[in-house]
């Protein structure tokens, strides 16, 4: 299945009532259509309300796969809106095992490039009323991932996902995933890791606290 962009979404911070919370929060995105400009801090109209944890440059654009939301209707016993995940690009084709840190993709007329696993948190959690939902999100390895922006450009619904170079370490999101949340003491994977340029830096700053303690 060639990876594609089956829907783009944003959405500006505001307030939303979840089971038993309510959250000043950009999560619950709207699918958009016709092209949107895409900068280095994400998509025109788009925004985040947790700046510390989300956004910025390394985090740009949230990516999550349309392939993996059966499993979640399965496992919620619900059926998942659109964005469902909070992310800008719902798309196909692209999954965690095969997507690596520092891979390069065209998608319209922008070029990015993945820089870190989106980790699931506590917003998401409270979305679905699930105080679990972040560790079943993390022990599904069904995480998403983030691109950073390597040239601006206009994407829209229906663009393909062109991969443009594949980073040579091999360093899938999935492997990232399993070191930084299960095997967090081998040292020679979280060299691994650490060894791609493109790696975010909140991620780098993670996994060299993790080599410290290994």
């Amino acid at each position: 299945m060639a990876p594609t962009v089956k829907i783009l979404s944003i959405g500006l911070p505001k307030k939303e009532i979840f089971p038993g919370r309510e959250l000043t929060t950009g999560i619950c995105k709207k699918p958009v259509s016709g092209p949107l400009v895409l900068t280095e801090q994400g998509f025109e109209g788009d925004g985040v309300g947790d700046r510390k944890h989300h956004g910025g440059s390394d985090k740009a654009v949230c990516v999550y796969s349309l392939d993996h939301y059966s499993f979640w209707e399965r496992t919620l016993g619900i059926p998942m809106p659109q964005a469902a995940f909070g992310e800008n690009l719902s798309v196909i084709g692209m999954g965690e095992d095969s997507v690596c840190i520092g891979d390069r993709y065209r998608i319209g007329t922008a070029e990015v490039q993945v820089s870190q696993p989106r980790q699931p948190c506590g917003t998401l959690a409270a979305r679905y009323g699930r105080e679990d939902f972040v560790k079943l999100v993390v022990d599904s390895g069904r995480t998403g991932f983030y691109f950073k922006v390597v040239k601006e450009g206009r994407v829209q619904a229906g663009d393909a996902v062109t991969l443009v170079e594949h980073d040579a370490r091999g360093v899938s999101v999935a492997f990232a995933n399993q070191v930084f949340h299960h095997d967090r003491k081998n040292r020679a994977a979280i060299e691994k890791v650490l060894s791609v340029p493109a790696l975010s830096a909140s991620w780098q700053k993670s996994f060299h606290e993790l080599r410290e303690k290994a």
